[in-house]
């Protein structure tokens, strides 16, 4: 059986008296394009500075092709491409000049050449501005061709799209696409639910520094919890445990649901003459994400 990618064993990476990261356990496989998902400082950003060398973990191991990447650093930064959450370059240099710069870290032959050129036409980006010239959103270009332009084996990405517009979003994720379908293996951190939801074949979710959910997108969405939509009635007392994201709308209310369906349908029997209309269907995955995130907060502040 072929080793993962990447695997992460018991990672914990502690400051002072408080945790970032807690006992974190994943396997990323050859292949996999696999979400990263939580809320501002769950521990996203922290355990990909571990897998890239930039800090070190406090307890656990991570490994990247079969490596520590305590010991084998720049064996194994030679074939990632790594897009920070926040972009610095050297403002004085202009984006030709920046990303060449890159190009001659991995070699700088005509390959990687021809390939930067590509991704400067295709992202829109004038390579003669000066960096310190540069938006927000260009800058994050600059950033994106940087990790793209010498096609490596493993990508990790944290909050990619951050400050693109629309357009330069559906540019990037169609790039992903192509190279994922060539065999690329992709571990990107987002905060836009929907990206993970329609590009990623797996996700993970994180709260507060632990891993509580991972797996099949389609897993992860079809869990036992139900988004329930009622019209007519506004509030059922006898399931409120049962309730999570409850929503009044215009005529009846919608909510989250974890239980049996049979215990639902019992419950629902005792309003039928109220009761205008009913679906029960699959949550989509931000409504997965909010369910575990609460569900997992309301469990450690008990």
């Amino acid at each position: 059986m072929a080793q993962p990618v990447i695997t992460l064993s018991n990672l914990s990476k502690k400051y002072r008296d408080a945790y970032a990261i807690e006992e974190i356990s994943l396997d990323i496989e050859k292949g996999d394009f696999y979400g990263f998902v939580g809320p501002n400082g769950a521990g996203k950003s922290t355990t990909m500075r571990i897998l890239l060398g930039l800090i070190q973990a406090t307890e656990g191991e991570a490994r990247v092709f079969n490596q520590p990447v305590t010991t084998q650093t720049s064996s194994i930064l030679a074939r990632i491409g790594y897009i920070p959450s926040e972009v610095v370059f050297y403002d004085y240099l202009t984006v030709r000049e920046t990303i060449l710069f890159s190009a001659r870290l991995r070699g700088s032959d005509e390959t990687i050449l021809a390939e930067s050129q590509r991704l400067m036409d295709k992202f829109n980006i004038d390579a003669n501005k000066k960096i310190k010239a540069l938006s927000l959103g260009n800058r994050k270009k600059v950033s994106i061709i940087c990790a793209l332009q010498h096609q490596p084996d493993l990508y990790i990405f944290d909050e990619p799209t951050s400050g693109l517009d629309p357009l330069m979003q559906a540019v990037f994720w169609e790039e992903m696409q192509e190279r994922h379908q060539k065999g690329a293996t992709i571990f990107v951190s987002s905060h836009n639910l929907t990206e993970v939801q329609r590009y990623c074949t797996k996700a993970a979710i994180i709260s507060e520094g632990k891993i509580i959910s991972a797996g099949p997108m389609e897993e992860l969405r079809k869990t036992s919890v139900k988004r329930v939509v009622i019209q007519g009635i506004t509030a059922i007392p006898e399931l409120e445990e049962q309730m999570k994201d409850m929503q009044q709308t215009q005529d009846g209310i919608s909510f989250l649901y974890q239980d049996t369906l049979a215990q639902l349908m019992t419950v629902l029997y005792s309003y039928k003459d109220n009761i205008l209309d009913l679906s029960i269907v699959e949550p989509d995955l931000e409504e997965v994400f909010r369910h575990f995130y609460v569900t997992d907060k309301e469990m450690r502040d008990d």
